[in-house]
């Protein structure tokens, strides 16, 4: 059966010009995007965002402006019978600085997710796996 899944992404930018990212490690498959999720249901936009982050990280964002809309069909890198519609927004946090990142990339030290913080300008496409998330890293450097 086809089906669609809905994505939700958070683009948190510290005063350093660095976003942060999440490596992880799941489905048999090491990889890395930015912190967010899937939109259940019974939810908006913005409450599954700020549910992401409150699971994945424990912190609580404030959800700003829209990034990027998926405007085009794309197969889910997992499952080939989903259409996977991402959505990107810019969110807050004002305690950035508190978030437990790593230095490495796939340092998971038992776990499955952590997150670390990519400098802006040094972004590259190629440290992404998710087609989605490389026009994102496009658009952020411009």
């Amino acid at each position: 059966m086809k089906k669609f899944n809905v994505r939700v992404y958070g683009l948190l930018v510290n005063s350093e010009g660095q976003v942060l990212v999440s490596d992880e490690n799941r489905f048999g498959k090491q990889f890395t995007k930015f912190p967010g999720g899937g939109l259940e249901w019974g939810e908006g936009l913005v409450q599954a965002l700020q549910r992401e982050f409150q699971e994945e990280i424990d912190i609580a964002v404030e959800v700003d402006e829209l990034f990027y809309l998926t405007d085009h069909f794309q197969v889910s890198y997992f499952e080939p019978n989903d259409q996977i519609i991402s959505i990107y927004y810019y969110v807050s946090y004002p305690n950035w600085r508190e978030i437990p990142v790593v230095s490495v990339p796939f340092q998971f030290n038992g776990k499955q997710e952590v997150h670390r913080w990519l400098s802006l300008k040094d972004l590259d496409v190629n440290d992404f796996q998710f087609p989605m998330d490389k026009i994102v890293v496009e658009r952020l450097k411009k």
